[in-house]
């Protein structure tokens, strides 16, 4: 399991601005398995910080003496492993282009994990005009990068950061503070704030994230080359019936005690308070001056949230070389080598990430590092998910892009036409019988394939509320954020809202090689996005508040950026639901200060209603 938490990624293109094309195929040379031991050597050592900690870093320098190298880091909590002079990794760096021209690689165990010493502090606070020996990991960093320059041979001065995931929020933290060596950064899949990505959604909590607790709770007291923690077993390969037997929450404290800090975190801080604002990372990205490249997949179920924010961030507050790249990835996909990308059940093209690794990552860092500039970056370079092209862009949102309403007309209708006579669509949510989010029955450690799961099964649901179009006559394509703008109503006092945006395929689409046995991309249902609102949050995620049963409230929820065209003879979808098991915890629907200390009997069926002056705000490109 552990692997599956080394997560990896990035992805960019070079594109003319507002070019069309597809990929081509991207011929990429061989790499023997032991290329790394034969070409490069490799040493481990700790740095001493300011406050006198140590953090073992382990460094691979190429063999070649006769030239100067730039220096390429990634700071992790997942470990440097393998451990041990004589053992080396099968690849190293961002890509095999980097790995096999000649680079300096460094990895670091951060503070307090594996086999550095300190202690860990899960999404470390950022501590702004530090003082003395004051530290945060932009401290870490800066004192990494300071003896780097000054102690490895053949080095030329110039230091890169990458990571995905969890290595992706070091990388942005790395843009704090930032040392002046430190020329090309690229957080990919970076978390930008644990109470908007992978745990907690807008307040609802990520119950299919669970099990990744383990990771990050449980503390150690000295460096270890071994892991310290387990995860739990739950004698099951029924997740959904798991869940539900485990409901409330408070049923799952059999197993992870007060030693698993982070769920003791996640139990204590269950509003957006000063816990979880200290660590945010989003909010510090002002006057930026290293190169960024930040990469995501529109199909990550776990990190959207973070590097869409991160790029809007530096942009809204630095003048600084800024690039997004975001492709028909899942979770770190860009950083793999699989030649055909597919996501559950849609194959989306050919050699996406090798050429993303080869004409994009490796020339922005070379661009930075090695001074080469003969290749220029667009400042957004997209993947239409459903045209399956690549395009560039000036901006993102691109410039031509204007917002259009879409109403829940009652009768399932979706339609640009405003209502003239309001009124409802309602259905009963029982939360003992809540909406599956996918219709496999088995564990999976974090979500993935879901992210394009065909809807089929929750639209044949009484309790999602179903919206369409007629057959679109033209191609529509939605280029940026969705906001739904919902009017609704519960009998109850409390309610999740969660929004589906789905593209239809007709009827005579045929399949392909990667559908599931028991499917058809005949009238397919595309999930394209798809997130939560815990209503309680609806007005402010610091200060929660019930619902007045029956009293129409408007309820916001943005959803995060999507690039897609809906193509004509498709039909555009919107599903509304209030339970997505158990992808997302059960909401009691009767208000409770403390999810993790509901009771069985807080648990009530209830009304809901959406009335039909309830809009979604697309971004549509001009």
């Amino acid at each position: 399991m552990l692997k599956k938490l080394l997560l990896l990624g990035v992805v960019v293109l070079t594109l003319s601005s507002c070019k069309k094309t597809n990929s081509p195929s991207v011929e990429g040379a061989e790499v023997s398995e032991t290329f790394v031991q034969d070409n490069y050597d490799k040493e481990e050592l700790t740095i001493t910080m300011r406050d006198g900690i140590k953090l073992h870093t382990t460094i691979y320098s190429p063999k070649d003496k006769s030239k100067t190298y730039p220096i390429l880091m990634q700071r992790t909590p997942y470990s440097c492993r393998p451990y041990g002079e004589g053992n080396f990794r099968a690849s190293i760096g961002p890509n095999k282009y980097l790995m096999q021209e000649g680079n300096i690689v460094v990895y670091q165990d951060v503070r307090g994990r594996w086999n550095s010493e300190g202690v860990y502090d899960n999404m470390r606070a950022y501590i702004p005009n530090k003082t003395g020996d004051e530290t945060d990991e932009a401290s870490d960093t800066y004192d990494t990068i300071e003896w780097l320059v000054n102690n490895v041979e053949n080095n030329n001065g110039n230091v890169g950061v990458w990571g995905i995931s969890y290595p992706g929020f070091y990388a942005t933290y790395s843009l704090l503070d930032a040392h002046p060596a430190l020329k090309a950064v690229s957080p990919q899949a970076c978390i930008g704030d644990f109470f908007f990505d992978d745990f907690i959604h807008n307040g609802a909590y990520l119950l299919s994230y669970w099990r990744a607790t383990s990771v990050f709770g449980y503390m150690k007291d000295q460096p270890t080359t071994e892991a310290w923690y387990d995860f739990p077993d739950i004698g099951t390969e029924d997740q959904h019936q798991f869940f539900l037997d485990h409901m409330p929450l408070s049923k799952l404290d059999s197993f992870y005690d007060e030693d698993n800090v982070f769920m003791e975190q996640l139990k204590t801080h269950v509003t957006y308070d000063d816990f979880w604002q200290k660590r945010g990372i989003i909010q510090h990205l002002k006057d930026i001056k290293p190169a960024t490249l930040i990469v995501g997949g529109l199909f990550d179920a776990e990190d959207l949230y973070g590097p869409f924010n991160t790029y809007q961030s530096i942009e809204n507050n630095s003048n600084n070389d800024n690039t997004v790249v975001f492709g028909p990835w899942s979770h770190g996909d860009w950083a793999r080598t699989n030649g055909r990308q597919v996501i559950g059940n849609i194959h989306f093209g050919d050699d996406l990430s090798d050429y993303f690794q080869k004409e994009i990552e490796t020339k922005f860092f070379n661009k930075y590092l090695k001074g080469e500039s003969e290749s220029e970056l667009a400042e957004a370079q997209m993947f239409n998910t459903g045209t399956k092209e690549w395009q560039s862009f000036e901006s993102w949102p691109p410039a031509n892009a204007v917002k259009e309403d879409f109403y829940l007309q009652v009768g399932e209708e979706l339609t640009k036409d405003a209502p003239t006579n309001i009124e409802a669509s309602e259905f009963i949510s029982n939360p003992k019988k809540p909406v599956p989010y996918t219709e496999d029955i088995k564990v999976v450690f974090t979500p993935r394939k879901f992210m394009t799961d065909d809807q089929r099964f929750a639209a044949r649901r009484p309790d999602v509320l179903l919206f369409e179009t007629d057959v679109l006559q033209d191609d529509v394509t939605m280029a940026g954020d969705i906001l739904a703008k919902l009017k609704v109503a519960t009998t109850g006092t409390a309610a999740d809202w969660i929004v589906k945006i789905i593209d239809v395929y007709p009827p005579d689409t045929e399949n392909t090689e990667d559908v599931q046995d028991h499917l058809k991309l005949s009238n397919y249902h595309l999930l394209v996005r798809s997130e939560v609102l815990r209503g309680r949050f609806r007005n402010n995620f610091s200060n929660p508040e019930p619902f007045v049963p029956n009293e129409k409230t408007d309820v916001n929820l943005k959803l995060q950026d999507i690039f897609h065209t809906f193509k004509k003879g498709h039909k555009i979808q919107v599903q509304v639901q209030s339970t997505m098991f158990p992808y997302i915890d059960v909401n009691p629907q009767t208000y409770v200060d403390n999810i993790f200390e509901a009771k069985a009997e807080d648990f009530k069926t209830q009304m809901h209603k959406v009335f039909n002056d309830s809009a979604i705000e697309f971004t549509v490109l001009k």
